[in-house]
């Protein structure tokens, strides 16, 4: 039943896969997944060494790392895969889809060592999540259901149902089908980038601003003559429209 409803799974839902051989021979995601289940049955009977053997083993031969504590629903879709880790205390729910390079990880927890051992560090994923190439969910967060993380996001809170995330740090663009014009209520982390590069422009027009002041004043003399036969370079004053900092944050959405 398992092995019939993985492959028709993978079938529906990835167009460059042709036959259930294809998959049973060609596909790392689905290899994995069948280490995983047999480590998963022996961390649960407290079987620990070898099941942590078997998810090495697991790890060495399709370069997918899942933690034999992880908790993986019903027809996940691990589409190729290399270098997708899931920790330990992870969930992950049904249907859910997972594309190379994701890091469900401790996050914070992980720096405090055996000190979180046994506590909850990692995200749970509801049922229909897709989770683009290169993205981290990191922390005991919960992403719910029929999210969409895209590729090189960094989730660090929780996303509501229905969500559209984008961005490191993750933020919300779009909620059941609308598009977020402000920041998701949930708690989101500060853009720190974002921060720089305003402040950076702020501090740029200041200045442009006072050598501006300068050059008047130096006209102003010179045409009293005092200052005569001397040449003085003008600042450009920026159009407002095409202001190449201004067109980087209107294209980034930011």
């Amino acid at each position: 039943m398992y092995l019939r409803e993985s492959l028709n799974n993978i079938l529906e839902k990835d167009p460059a896969a042709r036959s259930k051989l294809e998959v049973i021979l060609c596909y790392p995601g689905f290899h994995a997944l069948f280490f995983h289940k047999f480590a998963h049955a022996l961390w649960l009977k407290n079987i620990r060494t070898p099941a942590r053997f078997i998810s090495h083993l697991g790890r060495v031969f399709t370069g997918i790392e899942i933690h034999p504590g992880a908790t993986i629903g019903r027809r996940v879709f691990i589409d190729h895969g290399m270098g997708v880790v899931i920790g330990e205390t992870a969930e992950v729910g049904d249907d859910v889809v997972i594309y190379q390079g994701v890091t469900l990880g401790a996050g914070a927890a992980a720096r405090q060592g055996a000190m979180s051992r046994d506590t909850k560090r990692h995200p749970t994923l509801g049922q229909g999540v897709i989770v683009g190439s290169g993205a981290e969910i990191q922390g005991a967060i919960v992403v719910g259901d029929n999210v969409r993380v895209a590729s090189g996001s960094i989730v660090l809170k929780d996303v509501p149902p229905n969500s559209v995330v984008v961005g490191v740090p993750g933020r919300v663009i779009y909620q059941d089908g609308q598009k977020v014009e402000k920041p998701c209520p949930v708690e989101e982390a500060p853009d720190l980038e974002l921060q720089a590069i305003k402040s950076l422009k702020e501090h740029l027009e200041a200045v442009e601003a006072k050598l501006a002041r300068l050059q008047q004043k130096m006209r102003d003399r010179e045409e009293t003559g005092s200052l005569s036969g001397q040449n003085y370079p003008t600042v450009k004053q920026n159009d407002g429209g095409s202001d190449p900092v201004d067109v980087f944050l209107q294209g980034s959405g930011i």
